[in-house]
């Protein structure tokens, strides 16, 4: 009893994590180990360093004047580049993402409805819109090409309407994060509109749009260049996607194989933008956050880290992970530039996934396992303090938001590769 005494809460976790029903583990995949309870950093603690990771690969795009980016591969999950992975911004129109992976499947892209002049009422001053009217019909595939193509936030408060109001939708999209392990997000707003306190990391953008491209219709939205939209009566007019890697807007030329994903862009986040491409049949994903340019910057630094990646890429060797929904992950120090939210702290046991299996579940099943005995030990060892949040299932206490940052000047930081990075 004395050696049982002695075990940690991450030993107690993996018993836990091993002890979950088999189809939850192989419905949800399992990420390599120091992708969850070995690190403190979701993905692994390379993640967390200041300054460009790279390892076994030259050739990184020195002209980078994003605040954080991030190289991955959407098939395997590794990541094999990146810079403050999971540095607190503001996400902009790329949270979408997160909200097209809570809400999409929850309507027939038939269902047609009849928006009302509340469905409207509580939209953000100086949103970006489709150019929805209350008194017309529309269709679901309609609205999710609202929002796909044209970023609007129209769109996106009729379908939170539909789904029993905003607020029901910003905890749904809140708890879905935290089963993505999207610890670095804190959804204030389903459209990604400016807001205090709403924030999200390169790593958890570029998350949501692995879990999104999994869905046929996802990948459909975010890919489509152009659609008829409803305009009163039979009267129509065209849409255009505002991905201009996508289109070829704004004099870039269309990025060779891409499938989409998510622009955004306000007053406070400036650009932001995660895309996919696929070439000689390995996707990328590559998110790209804060440039210290407008216009087209945003664009231009994700082609650069495609094109590095479907180049000097395939030598690289993984920094780490983009981890698999719902296996047990720790909640992460705070990252660089900004403080964590407070469900950063809020553990994957307490959220679930599409199957409706809480984690928490599995905890239960482990007290049987591994025996009173055992458990009883690890009770004794807490003592009489309060367990935190993120072993009870308890909201964590709330925090401060973070506050509005600055501009930042002009740094240069040592690559892992050898070579130097501009900011």
């Amino acid at each position: 009893m004395r050696e049982c005494s002695r075990l940690s809460r991450r030993a107690v976790l993996g018993l836990t994590a091993a002890a979950l029903p088999v189809s939850l583990s192989v419905s949800r995949g399992a990420a390599p180990a120091y992708a969850a309870e070995t690190t403190g950093v979701v993905g692994g603690e390379q993640l967390a360093r200041k300054g460009v990771q790279v390892r076994g690969a030259t050739g990184v795009p020195k002209k980078l004047t994003a605040r954080a980016w991030l190289v991955a591969d959407a098939d395997s999950g590794e990541i094999i580049a990146s810079y403050d992975a999971h540095r607190h911004l503001a996400p902009a129109s790329t949270l979408k993402m997160l909200f097209a992976d809570t809400v999409l499947k929850k309507f027939d892209r038939a269902q047609r409805y009849r928006v009302t002049e509340a469905d409207l009422a509580d939209i953000p001053a100086g949103s970006s819109l489709v150019g929805i009217k209350p008194g017309i019909t529309y269709t679901v595939e309609q609205l999710w090409q609202g929002v796909f193509l044209r970023s609007g936030n129209d769109a996106v408060h009729v379908l939170s309407h539909m789904n029993g109001g905003v607020a029901k939708t910003v905890a749904e999209m809140q708890e879905r994060a935290e089963y993505l392990h999207a610890l670095d997000t804190h959804v204030v707003s389903p459209d990604g509109f400016d807001h205090k306190g709403q924030i999200s990391s390169a790593y958890d953008l570029t998350l949501f749009a692995r879990q999104g491209l999994k869905d046929a219709d996802f990948r459909a939205y975010c890919g489509t260049r152009t659609a008829d939209f409803p305009a009163g009566g039979k009267k129509t007019f065209q849409i255009q996607n505002t991905d201009r890697l996508l289109t070829g807007a704004w004099g870039l030329t269309p990025y060779e194989g891409l499938i989409g994903v998510k622009n955004g862009y306000t007053s406070h986040a400036g650009n932001t933008f995660t895309g996919a491409a696929t070439r000689r049949g390995r996707t990328l994903l590559v998110t790209v956050m804060h440039p210290a340019e407008g216009s087209n910057a945003v664009y231009e630094q994700t082609a650069a880290l495609l094109d590095w990646g479907f180049t000097h890429g395939g030598s690289a060797r993984a920094i780490g992970t983009l981890v698999e929904p719902g296996v047990p992950a720790t909640s992460r120090p705070a990252p660089v530039g900004g403080k964590a939210p407070a469900a950063a702290h809020a553990s994957a046991a307490n959220t679930k996934g599409p199957s409706g299996v809480r984690v928490t579940e599995g905890a239960a099943l482990t007290a049987l396992l591994v025996g009173g005995g055992t458990w009883a030990a690890l009770r004794r060892r807490r003592g009489r303090t309060a367990p935190p949040a993120d072993e009870t299932g308890a909201p964590a206490p709330d925090s401060a938001p973070a506050p509005r940052e600055s501009p930042e000047t002009a740094e240069t930081t040592e690559t892992d590769a050898g070579g130097r990075h501009r900011r």
